[in-house]
């Protein structure tokens, strides 16, 4: 058989409205997003998506869609089936910019597990199993985080993460009105998204640890890696690391220097599923658990990584609400699928998601 072709890479501003979302860095108004179609001349269409989140990732929607630009031009008329060469080609041409990559990213994955005539989890390795993801509730006052925690728990909800790192003595209020209102039973996480003072980080974690708090992702700013390894061995609540590992380089340093309990994989961050799982397979090599966690993304990138984290054995937490935190509108078809908090996806080849072809055609596109 010849070698496939990429023929054409169709690109659109992927915004889906939402109530807007409120964490240490900002407030979202909507996801922007980016969604790709790679067009193959053996008429297999792989389907990827990204979602910018400015203040974490130094990407906007608009960035990352006219860096697609000059992505699927570079790539007209290459291999798509060779994942870690066109990745590299990607690395060439700009350096980051790993939100927009793994859209990419996304996509030739789709279009090799589309062509091995397998759903994605069993490409990579996986297989079925069942997954059940936390809720997050967004910084708003003690008394209406509360509040939300009740309507979680009464709707069958049995992880809640929840957004901090706006104030340390107001956080430790968020968590005991949140405590208070739930009870022992259900589990707490924190996302402080780099928001404590370093000075600080030590001193809210021993207040919030008599609260039962599962673990805190990112207590402090990625800058301040390096009080990291203190922290994690005076902690009561273990650390993991967000922010602070984008690649598996990233997650080299802090392992070695001992500097977080587990680690939280976005596609956003690692650019990609290529880069995901060298993340991934450190990590394990090191016996730290991860996480797969997500920005605001639909079900079309979430799809993949529900396939993803079924197919990697390191992947203990599941942080895998993106659209369900305040998204107005659902255009996915097909795609995983939500029972309650436990989510299950089909045997379609590749991701096995797509979008409404309705909804595509009043959002600005182009086609390289």
């Amino acid at each position: 058989m010849p070698i496939m072709k990429i023929i054409e890479t169709t690109i659109y501003q992927f915004k889906i409205p939402m109530i807007p979302f409120t964490i240490a860095t900002g407030t979202m108004e909507y996801a922007q997003n980016v969604l790709i179609q790679i067009k193959t001349d053996q008429g297999i269409i792989g389907i990827g998506e990204c979602s910018a989140f400015p203040m974490i990732v130094g990407e906007t929607q608009l960035s990352c869609y006219n860096n697609a630009k000059d992505f699927a031009q570079f790539w007209k008329g290459k291999d798509p089936l060779d994942i870690p060469q066109r990745m590299k080609e990607l690395d060439l041409i700009i350096a980051g910019n790993n939100t927009a990559k793994s859209a990419f990213d996304l996509a030739l994955y789709d279009i090799s597990a589309k062509v091995a005539n397998q759903p994605l989890y069993q490409f990579l390795g996986g297989q079925q199993k069942p997954i059940e993801s936390d809720l997050t509730i967004g910084i708003g006052t003690p008394e209406d985080m509360a509040a939300q925690a009740i309507e979680f728990v009464e709707k069958g909800v049995r992880m809640i993460k929840v957004k901090l790192g706006k104030a340390p003595k107001e956080d430790v209020e968020r968590i005991r009105q949140i405590r208070t209102a739930i009870g022992p039973d259900i589990k707490i996480r924190i996302d402080a998204n780099q928001g404590w003072a370093k000075e600080a980080a030590l001193e809210v974690l021993t207040q919030l640890a008599p609260y039962a708090i599962e673990f805190c992702e990112q207590p402090m700013h990625k800058y301040y890696d390096d009080y990291l390894p203190a922290l994690c061995a005076q902690s009561p609540v273990k650390i993991m690391a967000d922010e602070s590992v984008f690649t598996h380089h990233d997650a080299r340093k802090l392992i070695a220097n001992k500097a977080c309990h587990s680690i939280n994989i976005k596609f956003s961050k690692s650019g990609g599923i290529h880069e995901a799982i060298k993340i991934h397979d450190l990590a394990k090599a090191n016996q730290i658990p991860c996480m797969m966690g997500g920005m605001l993304e639909s079900r079309v990138a979430l799809s993949a990584k529900m396939h993803f984290a079924m197919a990697m054995d390191n992947v203990h937490f599941y942080d895998m609400d993106t659209c369900l935190i305040g998204h107005t509108i659902d255009p996915v078809i097909g795609g995983v699928q939500f029972n309650g908090m436990h989510l299950s996806i089909g045997e379609a080849p590749g991701i096995g998601a797509d979008v409404d072809p309705a909804y595509l055609r009043n959002l600005e596109s182009c086609t390289i």
